[in-house]
């Protein structure tokens, strides 16, 4: 997917449908945090490392927007990129395509705590190399080599 580094699929659950049969809404919060875990775990060690090292990333804010409808079996691919990062904060930026046509997208955003005392703390060094190589970027900002997108399916 064009712009974003990763990619994931999901595929609609009958139980994700409400009474008119489309996706319900929520279901897109749950299926964006399967997607940006996935890319933790690509790119970063997993979820479980990064809070081994002593650190919690809290979900401050999420924000969708809806153009089209998703139902039953549909299959999704859900773009990932992280959109910023700063002091003790940073954002992750979605997709969800269905057959290459866009349907949703949004942003969550995340503040990087202490685990041990949930003050927060500046996102460490280590994770910002972790998204900037994932990004296909160096910390001095110029591309780095083109490779494959990672991609996870179900």
């Amino acid at each position: 997917m064009e712009g974003y580094p990763f990619t994931h699929r999901v595929r609609v659950r009958f139980a994700e449908t409400d009474a008119q049969g489309i996706a319900h809404h929520a279901s897109f919060v749950v299926w964006l945090e399967e997607a940006r875990v996935a890319y933790l775990a690509a790119f970063a060690g997993g979820y479980r490392a990064i809070r081994e090292r002593g650190i919690e990333a809290f979900t401050t804010g999420v924000h969708l927007e809806y153009g089209r409808a998703a139902v039953f079996d549909d299959v999704l691919e859900i773009g990932v990129r992280c959109g910023e990062l700063r002091g003790a904060r940073f954002r992750f930026d979605y997709q969800v395509e269905r057959d290459g046509m866009r349907i949703v997208r949004g942003w969550t955003m995340h503040a990087t705590v202490d685990a041990a005392t949930h003050r927060p703390t500046r996102v460490p060094e280590w994770f910002v190399a972790d998204v900037l190589r994932a990004e296909g970027t160096t910390p001095s900002g110029p591309p780095a080599p083109a490779s494959p997108s990672p991609s996870s399916r179900p």
